[in-house]
């Protein structure tokens, strides 16, 4: 296990896909962590979110990456698989680990120490942009509260688990084109269509709170959707669950179906 552990690793490592990814994400998430601390203190300034305490407001920014920069450690955990299948190295991959099994739990390990750096630069990221400003502007960059400590270090969590999210949906959808458009797709476009409209009907509200992107948030217990009142998040502990177990889902699916077929 641990031989195929490292082997996955250097799989990600010798490519540079994994930190030019890293490098566009830390990008975004500076620029968004300026643009979303701006709006936070000037809508402060002119009253218009007098319903948010400041810390809250520090923790909906510095929680971003899980809203809007989860894509990236999404994609590139798709990527570590797909990219596989799609130039047929995964038969030199089952001839020297035949044990599938344990192949697919290597990728799972490998795409979650991937994750926890994409983790732990967008957030840093987003502080690094948005905390002078605040602090400037607003009431405090609260860097030195406990809960906002907690939902920073929490959002690095949940970043984590996406890469692994991502691994197993690659093993479901092999095929990369199909793989990437998917996920953007979904992650872009489809949920938050989704949670706009469950959230705008009390009967379905619910219902939204276990869609991936909403329980992602319920882990770091911030989020700009449930700032604007669209929908209450999960409790901690249960967004992390609902999170691991579309690991376990997907894990699971391919293992049973593109994990297990003859491969050449």
């Amino acid at each position: 296990m641990n031989a195929a552990f490292r082997v996955e690793l250097r799989k990600f490592l010798s490519t540079r896909m994994w930190w030019l990814l890293l490098v566009v994400l830390a990008a975004y998430m500076v620029f968004m962590g300026v643009i979303m601390a701006f709006t936070f203190t000037a809508d402060t300034a002119q009253g218009e979110v007098a319903n948010l305490l400041p810390v809250e407001a520090a923790k909906t920014v510095y929680s971003l990456g899980n809203s809007l920069g989860y894509v990236f450690p999404l994609v590139i955990g798709a990527l570590s698989v797909t990219t596989e299948f799609r130039h047929q190295t995964i038969t030199t991959t089952f001839l020297v680990e035949p044990r599938r099994t344990v192949v697919l739990v290597a990728k799972f390990a490998a795409g979650a120490v991937i994750g926890l750096s994409y983790g732990v630069a967008a957030t840093a990221a987003t502080v690094a942009g948005s905390a002078p400003l605040l602090a400037w502007q607003g009431d405090g960059a609260h860097l030195g509260n406990g809960d906002v400590l907690v939902t920073i270090a929490l959002t690095v969590v949940s970043m984590t688990i996406w890469t692994m999210i991502g691994v197993g949906f690659g093993t479901v959808l092999t095929n990369q084109v199909a793989s990437i458009v998917v996920l953007l797709a979904f992650t872009q476009f489809v949920e938050p269509v989704l949670r706009a409209a469950l959230g705008a009907v009390d009967v379905l509200a619910p219902v939204g709170r276990f869609l991936p992107g909403a329980a992602a948030e319920s882990i770091s217990g911030a989020s700009l959707y449930s700032t604007i009142g669209v929908f209450e998040l999960l409790e901690r502990w249960q967004g992390a669950l609902v999170m691991l177990a579309y690991v376990v889902v997907l894990g699971v699916i391919g293992r049973l179906t593109s994990f297990r077929r003859d491969v050449t």
